[in-house]
């Protein structure tokens, strides 16, 4: 992969990775993180301890990599650089210029567009659901709607959703509050003939439902149950009834009754 970069200048070289890392197929979402920000080690700061190779990654998109390394371990080192790079870019976009640079890629719609019908093709926002690599893919966030979708295209759908971490969209919106749409409160109405489907019987359904899955629930558990609805015809799987204060004994009750009167007949 490396092999490819003949660039004659060390600057020329470590601006040629980051280029090369963002313009790549499956990188669109990123934004390319300044020398500057890389280069202040205050910016790294717990980094070399999830990072493999951390050091080598370094140069890598920093510096001079000048490590004469076999071709199983400079592969290595590459993926270290990359996943490197993705942890400082989510540093990197809650900063003052990295709001602007991905506030340009949102304006263009380069994260792609609300699926949600209603929201008339809104512009989407890279987001993850963890702060923890490798726990979550990057979900994209509707500032209209308020939901999450998963990207359609295979090569973002693997990209670690910590790149981008779980407060960017949010910053985004604090630091520019001129850009929050108007929230979406339309919604689709389900129609039979042009006539809105009355939510009585949507509701009677539901409740149906409910019911339906409290039955399998208590039968899997064994609670003996019983509900009012229930037809009459299911009174004859019922062993017995409790009745009321002892007025009648159980079915166990019954059985021991009798056989203390046969014995009684049997002394007479």
């Amino acid at each position: 992969m490396m092999e490819d970069f003949n660039s004659e200048t060390d600057s020329d070289y470590t601006s040629y990775w980051r280029d090369w890392f963002v313009s790549s197929r499956g990188n669109e979402y990123f934004c390319e993180i300044d020398e500057d920000y890389l280069t202040d080690r205050f910016n790294l700061t717990g980094l070399n301890t999830e990072v493999p190779y951390y050091q080598y990654a370094l140069d890598l998109v920093t510096d001079v990599f000048d490590l004469d390394a076999d071709d199983d371990l400079r592969e290595q080192i590459e993926k270290s650089a990359r996943h490197l790079y993705g942890l400082v870019h989510a540093r990197y976009i809650v900063t003052t210029r990295g709001l602007a640079k991905m506030l340009d890629k949102y304006k263009k719609c380069d994260f792609g567009k609300c699926p949600r019908v209603i929201c008339d093709g809104h512009p989407l926002l890279p987001m993850g659901q963890s702060d923890l690599p490798s726990m979550s893919t990057v979900k994209l966030y509707c500032p209209k709607c308020e939901d999450i979708y998963n990207p359609k295209s295979s090569r973002h759908a693997s990209i670690d959703g910590a790149y981008f971490g779980t407060s960017f969209h949010s910053i985004l919106f604090q630091v520019y509050p001129a850009l929050s749409p108007e929230k979406s409160v339309r919604r689709y109405e389900p129609r039979i003939y042009g006539f809105k489907v009355h939510a009585a019987a949507a509701l009677a359904r539901w409740q149906d439902n409910q019911r339906e899955d409290l039955h399998w629930r208590l039968r899997d558990f064994g609670v003996p149950f019983k509900f009012i609805e229930d037809s009459d015809s299911e009174d004859e799987d019922v062993d017995y009834e409790y009745t009321e204060k002892g007025t009648e004994g159980s079915k166990d009750d019954k059985v021991v009754g009798d056989t203390a009167s046969g014995r009684m007949d049997l002394n007479n």
